[in-house]
């Protein structure tokens, strides 16, 4: 969330515009109606939420969830990693775009350490949220010369490093097609030190594709929507937090279901609506994102730190 545009005198959501515990469970039981088992709690940061193990007790408690995961910047990990993994959260990924301090700070526009998130990775490994995935955006000119320096560290570790090409995600961002390090030059900059072979998926619709050391070091994986979209084997919906439903990451607009939760709708009225809002997705961003430009007249897009990862 860059400063200059997130600063002290940005007018953030006021408490009761956010959607309650029992509201995002109340649709998260709805999805689960339609066959979605898998659930993740992603923000901005998730971890700033008060009382957070509460909403994965309830989240667990719903009749056909079966996987519950958290995505986190790792600043507060360590301090809540096992009281969230005894309200039943199964897994976690921790954003970490370098180790070496000054790369790290350009990248996130905050005073970071990589050392308290490595902390809150630790903490999460002895919690048993096994295995953390470590995902590092590589953006040229920025970080690069740091991802033979993370492969380096997390080789011969339960943690799975997956490298995730710079995407443009939002509008303030300030993506440009020439800071796109394609995966293929991450994987033959990793693959130069310590060959690599290709891995099966473990699952349809997974977004990384997985690569393992040929040494037995470990496994690594890499995200790359930019160069090699995957639009055609997306099955992820978002719920922001003021409870609008979004069916891409790089949507323009979402559909209000706070109003709906809020009017007196009972569950077979939610349940419809989120059947109506996913039968009719087009969305085809990332594959159709070569021939589409962007203007001072084209509407802004969805912020990460408003929908998530």
């Amino acid at each position: 969330m860059p400063r200059e545009v997130f600063g002290a005198d940005f007018p953030f959501l006021a408490t009761e515009k956010l959607l309650s515990f029992e509201e995002i469970t109340r649709v998260v039981r709805a999805a689960a109606a339609h066959g979605v088992t898998k659930i993740r709690l992603t923000g901005g940061e998730p971890l700033l939420r008060r009382d957070l193990h509460r909403l994965v007790e309830m989240l667990a408690a719903v009749q056909g969830v079966s996987d519950i995961a958290l995505t986190t910047n790792g600043l507060l990990l360590a301090r809540c990693a096992q009281r969230l993994r005894d309200a039943g959260l199964n897994r976690v990924t921790v954003s970490l775009d370098a180790l070496d301090e000054a790369a790290l700070r350009s990248m996130s526009d905050a005073a970071v350490s990589p050392q308290v998130i490595l902390e809150g990775i630790e903490a999460g490994t002895r919690a048993g949220l096994q295995p953390i995935k470590v995902n590092m955006v590589v953006r040229r000119g920025r970080n690069d010369h740091c991802v033979q320096d993370m492969a380096e560290h997390f080789r011969h570790r339960p943690e799975i490093v997956r490298f995730i090409e710079f995407m443009d995600v939002g509008s303030t961002n300030g993506w440009r097609a020439a800071d796109v390090v394609p995966a293929t030059e991450i994987l033959a900059l990793i693959g130069a030190r310590w060959p690599l072979e290709p891995m099966a998926k473990e699952r349809e619709g997974e977004v990384a594709t997985r690569y393992r050391y040929r040494d037995g070091g470990g496994e690594i994986g890499v995200i790359h929507s930019v160069s090699s979209p995957f639009c055609g084997s997306c099955t992820r919906a978002r719920l922001s937090a003021d409870g609008q439903l979004f069916t891409c990451l790089f949507a323009r607009r979402g559909h209000d279901l706070r109003e709906l939760l809020r009017s007196g709708a009972g569950d077979d009225e939610l349940e419809r609506r989120l059947h109506q809002v996913w039968a009719a997705r087009t969305d085809r961003y990332s594959a159709e994102r070569a021939g589409a430009t962007d203007s001072p007249q084209t509407p802004p897009k969805i912020e990460m730190s408003y929908i998530g990862g």
